[in-house]
């Protein structure tokens, strides 16, 4: 079916979408280069993709349907296997005896076509639809399967054979152990969580025996979150399962073990890191999720703009020195780096890491586990580095005084290093170098850049404007300058540069079916602090953090407070979320 180029074209200066000058332009173009003119006129932003489909669908008197908000049967949605409505954009969304009803951006897609046709067994009836409905029927799926992982669960553990007294036991055999472990409902329970959390985006699984229950919580955009809570008798056989994957010793409860696994999520592979704790009803098991593969990110998309992203920027063009994120655990430094080290990992370059844990994997980047129990620590990995003629050294964290000379001591013979140390803010990196009794004049000559990072909690969607008043004016005015961040928002085109800050808006949360608090995924706040030649003096006369960050700000860095109040402004964040993360 196709559409006549001189009808879309009546039809389009009818709607009044575009103008004839337009159409006018982008028709010698499309004359040109022997394209379509709708294609055209999308390109150079006349016309919106959505648009120019409606007008498709009317002109070829295909249906367009809406599926926004719309609950979708499972039932009927699930005909057509997630990875082929992802790939081909087509939805399946009503059914009737003989036929069956498919969203899609392109319904001359019949190869797609075809293959629904021959899985069902029935007549397709193809619609057109847009790309936000896309997106909304194809998080159906994960929404549908969240629900259906949790009634498995609950299922599983109901039909669970309640086991014998001598599990509770400590002197329990390694045998029983071993068939706990691997009992049909146990092993399906221990599956549906992993899977259950992943498509949650957990980075923690925390799984909690307590005196009548079994407590399992997530950790979501940093937020810790009951999941659902199992009966007490799947304890036993639910830790077992974790220890036989992760090579645990089964019939050890009294002291704390460690391990890993890996699992095939869909088309990723993702590691568990396992934490066991005696506690007073059990063994407590924690475990990371850790998405391998760090491609995808970028800079921008991790939250960095402005001032701090240019020199970020730029501090990846240099061969020698060292590069430093700080922040708490679990605040993204090592994807910080990882988007960094992508951005640096061409053909002509060595990359070497070491860390505990290997967080991501990266093609051409050779990465090294610690292992303290046969000797391998930061300290003699890093040695071991410097020999393997590289480039660009990861250290994962610098954690002692011998760690960080030898850091030094790498960036000063010629390699590019990039490490992670713990400290509250950018500034604070240099004093605790000094601790460790890094010389100061060996500190200007090798820091290039510090990177300080929190996660705050994304909004939703679904949001509502709202205007500070007097109030909260003053009490925002005792945290933060806020005639700095009308500055920066004006230098950045966020407001109008006659606005003042009584006419910024900010936004807040509205809790929906989609997020019950209003917030979804999280994004970074950062403060970026080059070691610029001013800086570099400070370091030499002994300056304190609080120096080093009053002269930084004079330069240009936004400190986190004030990214934060930024993001908020974008309508990215809320005030409150951002408050919260600082002051933990």
């Amino acid at each position: 079916m196709h559409i006549n180029e001189q009808e879309l074209e009546s039809f389009m200066i009818d709607s009044g979408l575009v103008t004839e000058k337009d159409i006018t332009l982008a028709r010698a173009e499309a004359e040109k280069e022997g394209a379509l003119l709708g294609k055209v006129l999308v390109r150079k932003g006349f016309l919106s993709e959505d648009d120019l489909r409606k007008m498709q669908a009317y002109l070829l008197g295909i249906p367009f349907v809406d599926l926004k908000n719309q609950r979708l049967d499972f039932s009927v949605l699930s005909l057509i296997p997630e990875p082929v409505a992802r790939n081909h954009n087509i939805i399946a969304f009503k059914k009737t005896n003989d036929s069956l009803e498919v969203a899609m951006l392109d319904t001359e897609d019949l190869t797609a076509i075809d293959f629904v046709k021959k899985k069902v067994g029935l007549k397709i009836l193809p619609r057109l639809t847009d790309s936000d409905s896309m997106k909304w029927a194809l998080m159906s799926y994960q929404k549908t399967l969240k629900a259906e992982f949790g009634d498995l669960i609950q299922e599983e553990a109901k039909s669970l054979s309640k086991v014998g007294p001598g599990v509770e036991r400590e002197d329990v055999s390694e045998v029983e152990l071993k068939k706990l472990a691997a009992d049909i409902p146990v092993v399906r329970i221990v599956d549906t969580l992993l899977k259950h959390a992943i498509i949650q985006d957990a980075s923690d699984i925390h799984i909690e025996p307590e005196e009548d229950k079994v407590l399992v919580r997530y950790r979501i955009d940093g937020i810790l979150r009951d999941a659902m809570v199992l009966p007490k008798n799947t304890g036993s056989g639910i830790t077992a399962r974790i220890k036989v994957l992760s090579n645990l010793k089964l019939d050890e409860k009294r002291v704390p073990q460690d391990g890993r696994f890996k699992i095939e999520a869909g088309e990723e592979r993702v590691s568990f890191r396992v934490s066991t704790l005696p506690v007073y009803y059990g063994e407590k098991t924690v475990m990371r999720v850790l998405r391998e593969g760090a491609s995808g990110f970028t800079l921008e998309s991790l939250g960095f703009h402005g001032r701090g992203l240019e020199d970020l920027h730029s501090s990846t063009k240099v061969t020698t020195g060292m590069i430093l994120a700080t922040g708490p655990t679990g605040s993204g430094k090592t994807t910080t780096l990882y988007t960094m080290l992508d951005i640096v990992n061409t053909p002509d370059v060595n990359i070497s890491t070491i860390e505990d844990p290997v967080e991501y994997q990266m093609k051409r980047v050779n990465q090294t586990q610690v292992r303290p129990e046969v000797g391998l620590t930061f300290s003699n990995g890093l040695r071991a580095l410097v020999r393997q003629d590289p480039d660009i050294i990861m250290v994962g964290e610098i954690r002692d005084n011998e760690t960080a000379s030898l850091a030094i001591n790498a960036s000063l013979t010629g390699h590019l290093v990039f490490s992670t140390l713990h400290t509250n803010s950018a500034a604070g990196a240099i004093p605790r170098l000094l601790d460790m009794k890094v010389e100061p004049f060996l500190l200007v000559s090798t820091l290039n850049i510090v990177i300080a990072q929190r996660l705050v909690r994304r909004l939703a969607a679904s949001k509502t404007k709202y205007f500070l008043n007097k109030e909260e004016l003053d009490t925002l005015s005792k945290s933060v300058s806020l005639d700095r961040i009308l500055t920066i928002l004006k230098e950045e085109k966020i407001v109008d540069k006659k606005a003042k800050f009584e006419e910024v808006p900010f936004w807040k949360p509205i809790p929906s079916k989609d997020s019950e608090d209003g917030y979804s995924s999280r994004i970074g706040i950062h403060e970026v602090l080059p070691v610029t030649n001013t800086i570099k003096e400070l370091i030499m006369k002994g300056a304190t953090a609080n120096e080093i960050e009053e002269q930084a700000k004079t330069e240009g860095m936004m400190t986190m407070l004030e990214d934060g109040i930024f993001k908020a402004v974008q309508g990215v964040t809320t005030i409150e979320e951002v408050l919260r993360v600082i002051s933990e």
